[in-house]
């Protein structure tokens, strides 16, 4: 998982992208990165992709990441491994490759300008860093081409493929093409207080099957331990992304529906999915008070329950892999728990009955991250994608991680790293081959505020009624009324 998706995990907060024609606008002024790489031409009418025994050619990788400062691990990586290894081994294979690496270190709102107008005017570098919430939103504009269109057919001919899931590609594809390769993703599970559990009678190796299972446990902790809240699930529009990420799209994905329908073009609005949601936060926050509805309306609640749930009173919480890797570690964690290893459990998050998830599934979860993309403008496509498909190799992935306990995009390092972590092995080999992703398109921010809000009217005491038709409303305004399923 980049630097990008670890910040907006940190604050509780993804800061919504500008759309491009917006970012375009200001990126000049805004950008206080390096200049813009010189407009590229592309092949040539030959088709020649690739250059001859000894010709000298220069390829460039940008990314928002400068050595010292924001996201220095990857500029690190790239300046030092990765650069003189690809350069050696093109060497060696007879071709003449010098790489420039592009690092900035800016507002990720600034970086995503600054390649919009490079894009935009056929310049930018050849390999490029991208969130993968970026990547339908410039495929739509034009910025960015299928890897196929790029380089050929012999992209689907890369070994890499097999060792990265199908969910994780995802990331980087839009409407079926792979635009890009992911580098590093992450999970969303439920985790829960072993030692709270074995007091209400709960099995420590809980795993619920569907939504009411969830709601079953709480209830049993409520009233087995009274000072205790039960279940916290990200709500309110305070906490902004980290409630769509941790509370609504996966429950979203549980009732069967995606947030964004790619093959029919439509948001869900006032459907039966949309309701279920709801419903599910009305039951934790409404009448039963089996969650605390202050937690999720403080500017600081989501710091709050993690502290809460680090000190035993909290026993259930929805969050990403990151709680375990940063929250509760007890080797430099913000509220780190000295007996994580011990007393802390997780369970897969339901669909909300046994394969009324997405594809059927039983089990389901979000994802986020990122990864790179060729310029659909580079000279050398042939070159670009062999520094592509070298920088998430077996041998570059495992030195970007360096040992670290860390989820990559690739099963075969997974499996070399995390052996020694039980929990981040089961998001790598069971959680990720069922997760989904946020659409990459430029009005998705907006849509999510408008689900944020929608809970925040449940937290707050309104109904399901309410709710719903408040989020309908405001969907139709953003993306048009036609483009709005609602019924059912």
């Amino acid at each position: 998982m980049g630097g990008i998706e670890e910040m907006a995990f940190r604050s509780g907060v993804t800061r919504a992208w500008l759309p491009l024609a917006m970012a375009m606008a200001v990126g000049l002024a805004a950008c206080t990165g390096g200049e813009a790489s010189p407009p590229a031409s592309g092949p040539d009418a030959t088709g020649d992709t690739g250059t001859g025994d000894g010709e000298a050619i220069t390829l460039s990788i940008a990314a928002n990441a400068v050595e010292g400062g924001k996201n220095a691990e990857e500029a690190t990586w790239i300046t030092d491994y990765v650069i003189p290894t690809f350069e050696q081994m093109m060497a060696d294979e007879g071709h003449d490759v010098t790489v420039e690496f592009v690092g900035r270190g800016v507002d990720d709102e600034d970086f995503k300008a600054q390649l919009a107008l490079d894009l935009s005017t056929s310049g930018g570098d050849d390999v490029i860093g991208i969130d993968g919430i970026w990547v339908g939103e410039f495929a739509d504009a034009g910025y960015i081409a299928p890897l196929s269109e790029v380089v050929g057919a012999e992209v689907d001919d890369w070994d890499g493929w097999e060792q990265i899931p199908d969910a994780v590609q995802a990331n980087m594809a839009y409407n079926g093409e792979r635009f890009g390769i992911p580098a590093g993703t992450d999970g969303r599970v439920l985790y829960f207080n072993k030692d709270l559990f074995a007091q209400a009678g709960l099995p420590e190796d809980w795993q619920p099957t569907s939504w009411t299972e969830i709601l079953d446990a709480a209830r049993t902790l409520k009233e087995a331990l009274p000072d205790v809240v039960p279940l916290q699930i990200n709500a309110g529009s305070t906490m902004g992304e980290a409630t769509t990420m941790q509370g609504a799209l996966p429950l979203l994905v549980g009732s069967g529906t995606r947030i964004y329908d790619e093959e029919s073009g439509t948001w869900p609005g006032d459907t039966p999915e949309v309701r279920s949601v709801l419903e599910f936060y009305s039951a934790i926050y409404g009448e039963e008070a089996l969650g605390d509805p202050e937690l999720q309306l403080r500017q600081d609640g989501r710091d709050r329950s993690f502290q809460e749930f680090a000190a035993g009173g909290v026993a259930i919480l929805a969050e990403g892999d990151y709680f375990w890797r940063s929250v509760v570690n007890p080797d430099g964690g913000i509220a780190p728990m000295e007996n994580r290893d011990e007393v802390v459990g997780w369970a897969m998050i339901p669909a909300a009955e046994p394969g009324a998830g997405i594809n059927g599934q039983d089990f389901v979860s979000m994802s986020g991250g990122g990864g790179r993309v060729l310029n659909p403008n580079t000279e050398h496509p042939a070159e670009a994608w062999a520094l592509l498909t070298f920088m998430n190799s077996y041998e570059a992935t495992l030195e970007f991680v360096a040992g670290q306990a860390r989820i990559t995009q690739r099963n075969d390092v997974n499996q070399e790293i995390l052996a020694d972590d039980p929990h981040l092995s089961f998001i790598a080999e069971e959680v990720l081959p069922v997760t989904a992703y946020r659409p990459g398109l430029a009005v998705y921010p907006q849509v999510s505020v408008a689900l944020q809000e929608a809970t925040d009217v449940i937290v707050s005491g309104g109904s399901v009624d309410e709710a719903v038709e408040a989020y309908q409303s405001e969907l139709e305004s953003l993306v048009g009324a036609d483009a709005v399923e609602s019924g059912g």
